[in-house]
């Protein structure tokens, strides 16, 4: 796939881009199939072939996120701009947010599983209740005369005293 991308050049700490055509999985520092014109972000000053431009994105070049938005942003091409590379902040934010939302997703569907289970406990209860007959309460076993009087013995002896 053919790429439209920036390739520096220029000295330490004073970058230009060259905007190059140019096989995508190759490294921009190689070899170009076309130099389509430059860019100075100090100066923002930009100078591009458009004819070549409209050439390759006719014949099915993409564009980095970069150029896109730089043509669009020089009005050079009309269209959106992309979603450019994120920072390093902004990949550990999102991947903090990501391990946020597992865990409160997580914390859902435990809650639900157990509120699932205390469900069905409750309806196994009830149809316990409603299988077994209700249990009848048990009468006093009649006392006879001479357990009374053991019960009654222990009184009297510590009265006496």
């Amino acid at each position: 796939m053919l790429m439209i991308r920036l390739s520096r050049v220029g000295k330490k700490k004073q970058p230009t881009y060259r905007i190059i055509i140019q096989d995508k999985t190759r490294d921009p520092w190689g070899k170009a199939l076309e130099i389509l014109g430059n860019y100075n972000p100090h100066t923002k000053a930009i100078a591009i072939n458009q004819e070549r431009l409209n050439y390759w994105r006719g014949v099915g070049a993409q564009m980095s996120a970069t150029v896109n938005n730089l043509l669009i942003k020089k009005q050079i091409i009309t269209g959106t701009k992309m979603k450019a590379a994120r920072t390093k902040t902004q990949k550990v934010m999102a991947a903090l947010k990501k391990k946020e939302d597992e865990k409160s997703k997580q914390e859902t569907e435990a809650r639900a599983k157990t509120a699932a289970t205390a469900k069905i406990t409750e309806e196994e209860e009830a149809k316990a209740a409603e299988e077994s007959p209700a249990e009848e309460p048990k009468a006093e076993e009649p006392v006879t005369p001479a357990e009374k009087v053991k019960e009654e013995a222990p009184e009297s002896e510590s009265a006496g005293k």
